[in-house]
């Protein structure tokens, strides 16, 4: 029986999180702070539940021809951790062909979406294909990643003994040099080996975006300006989805080495971004390594279910790194933690009104343009 789709509003949002985010197979882009922050962007928020399902939709309209176009990102959530499930995407599509149907028969002319299904899920894939997606380059910077499965105790020397023996000398190196980690996070979650930071978040996350920038250069990524990024990063601290790690030489007041942002959602904590100094690499070539190692302890103090390392994938290529490309040594870096590649189907797309998607998109681009040359 097809679900009948709902919007919410309101006081029925209160447990928005704790459904889209916290519960398994949840993820932060399908929270309530960057609903907001998108809507300070143009993006309308539209939150629908389908049966069991929970998507936020951002619509955003097309210059002087109404209608639009809307994008759920990493969702429909709410059916448990897809990966980990067998034929699991069979729900999340069938949630997801309803409420693009839904958002058609609204004026919405073409849906985007990119949940974290497996990739070669059947189920998935035959029932998008007979709601009229197709698949569409990816949205996201990376559509695969590197997890690592954390055991329901908590136990910090079975994942440790998952560790290449390298990384865990090298962990204990930075350890003994005394490089400190500290942490800005809205969690109570306590850790031998972090301290808490006095310093604002919002100054900590502009100064890793300079950094941020560096790593990208180097990798072969580009970036956003600091309006879009750390704006976001500050509105998920305080919404207690990020939490924000940086390494620093000796005491708490010495020299960056390097930082990681994490998302908190969907039973696991996430990589989204990671960057160090290269040029101090020789004098701590531990310090990252010390920083995803803080980063797993505190996802085992939070019995979560995963430690996601994030993605590596090479511009173009959506499959594991190879030696010689720009990710590859990420690759071998987050291996050496035991973590394992996670392919997922990537990003999909219905176009319910085809004639005005395409002149959508022309007037779009005209306005961009324009917008552009009047700076």
């Amino acid at each position: 029986m097809t679900p009948v789709v709902r919007e919410l509003d309101g006081a029925e949002l209160d447990g928005w999180d704790g459904d889209a985010v916290d519960r398994p197979g949840g993820h932060v882009l399908q929270s309530r702070a960057w609903a907001a922050h998108r809507a300070e962007r143009g993006w309308r928020a539209r939150f629908l539940v389908a049966g069991d399902a929970r998507a936020l939709a951002l619509v955003r309209p097309w210059p002087a021809l109404g209608g639009g176009s809307g994008y759920v990102a990493r969702g429909p959530v709410g059916l448990g951790t897809p990966w980990r499930r067998e034929d699991a995407g069979t729900p999340i599509g069938e949630a997801l062909a309803t409420i693009s149907r839904h958002l058609a028969a609204d004026g919405v002319d073409v849906l985007a979406a990119d949940p974290e299904v497996a990739e070669g899920d059947g189920g998935f894939a035959s029932t998008l294909s007979e709601a009229g997606f197709r698949p569409i380059p990816d949205i996201q910077p990376s559509r695969h990643r590197m997890a690592i499965e954390l055991p329901a105790d908590g136990d910090r020397a079975t994942v440790l003994a998952g560790v290449a023996k390298p990384t865990r000398q090298r962990i204990r190196r930075a350890e003994r040099d005394g490089v400190t980690v500290l942490r800005w996070d809205a969690a109570a979650t306590e850790t031998d080996g972090c301290r808490r930071a006095d310093e604002p978040g919002e100054a900590a996350l502009r100064r890793f975006y300079d950094l941020l920038l560096a790593t990208g250069e180097r990798l072969g990524f580009g970036f956003a300006g600091p309006e879009e990024f750390v704006a976001w990063w500050v509105r998920a601290l305080a919404a207690g989805h990020l939490v924000y790690l940086e390494a620093r030489e000796g005491a708490a007041d010495g020299e960056l080495l390097g930082g990681l942002v994490l998302y908190r959602h969907g039973r696991r904590l996430s990589t989204a971004h990671s960057g160090d100094r290269v040029e101090r690499r020789r004098d701590h070539p531990g310090a990252m390594h010390l920083l995803r190692w803080r980063a797993i302890e505190l996802a085992l103090a939070e019995r979560r279910d995963e430690m996601d390392l994030g993605g590596v994938d090479v511009v173009g290529a959506r499959r594991p790194p190879e030696p010689g490309e720009p990710t590859y040594g990420l690759y071998e870096h987050k291996r050496s933690f035991g973590a394992r590649w996670v392919s997922l189907v990537g990003a999909h797309e219905r176009v319910a009104r085809p004639w005005r998607y395409t002149a959508g998109r022309a007037v779009a681009r005209v306005e961009r343009v324009l917008r552009r040359g009047g700076r």
